[in-house]
């Protein structure tokens, strides 16, 4: 077996071997408006609302000293390193959220720390996967998150997985099939009211796909209602159904599962969706709960995309 391994504190990708209902129309038009390049100065003096005459401040203070706009700005204590880094991001259309913006959704660290080590963790895992699993020559299958227990870093793998897929450019939609207890839309603080479930239960067919602030190729499909027979709703035809017509919508699905120890979901969730990446926790997942959860996967029509150890 060949062993990725990037950062201490992000994940590792071990390589593995491949282990008639009607669907609501669903809406997941963009909406975005062309980006037009702004000059880091124009960025910076909106962010922090910098008066006229302090922006002449600034540029007295950039020609006299010579150097960056930025630079100068940080030096009169006008602006801070990480609106530089922010106005940067903008520049290069580069999803990067500002400093108070950061409260909601810690565990989003390649949208809060996109320059961090775990960060490029991620983006080492999301290059492996773009070589392994999402190549231009095969249609993309979803890809289903899967974890023994609760607490293995699941949903924290899923969702900074989805932030650097959509750093990419490429519409990227998160799923939250995780009915029992659901995480998704407490990171990313978006509304739960109406989701999967109610797809699946056939009560639900508009505005169910919710764009995430600030990432403009980043979708969300929450939950919504936590149903009573969570494991009916994604044996049911229309569960696979819908994987596929999303698979044709987005350039790529990733897919958030309940933990293998509460039940079987997450096997037929990773079936229906055709790919699972399974996350492992170090020193708490234990090898015999690993090997049970592939065990339920063999035979099964899904391909393994690898295994993520993670050590946060």
């Amino acid at each position: 077996m060949a062993k990725f391994r990037d950062s201490t504190f992000g994940p590792t990708l071990v390589e593995s071997n491949e282990l008639n209902q009607p669907l609501p129309s669903i809406d997941s038009t963009k909406g975005e408006n062309s980006v037009l390049d702004r000059s880091i100065g124009d960025i910076i003096a909106e962010l922090r609302n910098l008066t006229a005459d302090q922006v002449a401040k600034v540029l007295q203070f950039q020609i006299a000293n010579g150097g960056r706009f930025g630079e100068a700005a940080v030096s009169l204590g006008l602006a801070t390193k990480d609106d530089v880094l922010f106005a940067l991001s903008q520049q290069f259309h580069y999803p990067y959220a500002p400093e108070e913006k950061r409260k909601c959704g810690p565990e989003l660290v390649a949208l809060n720390e996109p320059f961090s080590p775990r960060a490029e963790s991620f983006r080492a895992l999301r290059s492996q996967l773009l070589m392994r699993l999402f190549t231009e020559a095969t249609a993309h299958p979803a890809l289903a998150v899967i974890s023994a227990d609760a607490g293995d870093g699941k949903t924290y793998c899923a969702t900074n997985l989805a932030v650097t897929l959509a750093q990419l450019g490429g519409k990227t939609l998160l799923v939250d099939a995780d009915m029992r207890y659901p995480r998704v839309h407490e990171v990313f603080g978006i509304e739960n009211h109406v989701g999967l479930s109610g797809i699946l239960s056939g009560r639900t067919d508009k505005q169910v796909i919710q764009q995430v602030s600030g990432i403009p190729s980043l979708f969300v499909l929450p939950v919504g209602t936590t149903p009573p027979n969570p494991l009916e709703l994604v044996e049911r035809p229309a569960f696979g159904l819908l994987m596929r017509e999303l698979s044709g919508k987005f350039d790529h699905v990733i897919v958030d599962t309940p933990a293998a120890s509460l039940g079987a979901d997450a096997a037929v969730i990773a079936a229906k969706c055709g790919a699972a990446l399974l996350v492992a926790r170090r020193d708490a997942s234990r090898t015999d709960d690993l090997r049970e959860l592939l065990a339920s996967l063999q035979g099964a029509p899904v391909t393994m995309a690898g295994v993520v150890f993670n050590q946060f």
